[in-house]
């Protein structure tokens, strides 16, 4: 026992970590360059591509992790060929677990990356470019460096966000020990479990102050990188 929880939660707890770690690095450079087209570039279709970035946030998790399950399960169009091509299958699997809430959490850091790229004063990327600077020089000297708040941001925000999904994940990848179990699993199966209620309490407890503890994170770790920018 480790701060009054059992193997299990202590098992439930290191795989949340572990999937919305990974979930929030696959996620991070797609999201970057979703908020740079969407701030930075003007097309036909850009309201449509806009919908669908931030349509996770609209839809039941439960919707995301069944269209997951109807495409990448092993006997979807994807899936099906990836596990018979190349052996990779997400279903009962803690990667997709991290795929599915990567693709939850992925509006978060998409809006606070976005956000952060259109505080950035316009003229600061001109005059790069007047001083002889190209486009990859431009984006990783200039653009990148004042937008790390929003990543940090939409990072830590994205990562507090994934430890608590639970219907795209017990939908897409079932709720397996040690496989796919997160935390909101483990409460969920304690729940159902006969005098259940203290386990469920410890980690509902556990995921509130983990939640917490992102959100607050994020927001200091924002107001300290503007600080730093603004030097």
């Amino acid at each position: 026992m480790w701060l009054g929880l059992s193997e299990a939660e202590l098992q439930a707890l290191g795989l949340s970590l572990k999937v919305s770690g990974v979930a929030v690095l696959v996620a991070l450079p797609v999201a970057f360059a979703a908020a740079l087209l969407l701030a930075r570039k003007e097309f036909p279709a850009k309201t449509l591509v806009d919908g669908l970035v931030h349509l996770p946030l609209v839809l039941p998790p439960v919707v995301m992790g069944y269209l997951l399950l109807v495409v990448l399960g092993v006997n979807g169009p994807i899936g099906s060929w990836l596990n018979e091509t190349l052996g990779i299958r997400f279903v009962f699997s803690w990667t997709g677990a991290a795929l599915a809430s990567a693709i939850v959490t992925f509006p978060f850091q998409v809006r606070a990356i976005r956000l952060a790229l259109d505080a950035i004063d316009p003229g600061l990327e001109q005059a790069a470019r007047t001083l002889g600077a190209g486009p990859l020089d431009c984006l990783f000297n200039v653009t990148l460096p004042l937008a790390l708040p929003g990543l940090i941001a939409g990072a830590i925000t994205a990562f507090a966000a994934s430890l608590g999904q639970f219907g795209a994940i017990i939908t897409f990848v079932s709720n397996v020990p040690g496989e796919t179990r997160t935390l909101p699993l483990a409460i969920y199966s304690a729940i159902q479990t006969p005098d259940g209620e203290a386990a469920a309490a410890r980690l509902a407890a556990l995921a509130i102050a983990l939640a917490l503890g992102g959100l607050m994170l994020s927001e200091v770790a924002a107001r300290r990188l503007k600080r730093w920018s603004r030097q």
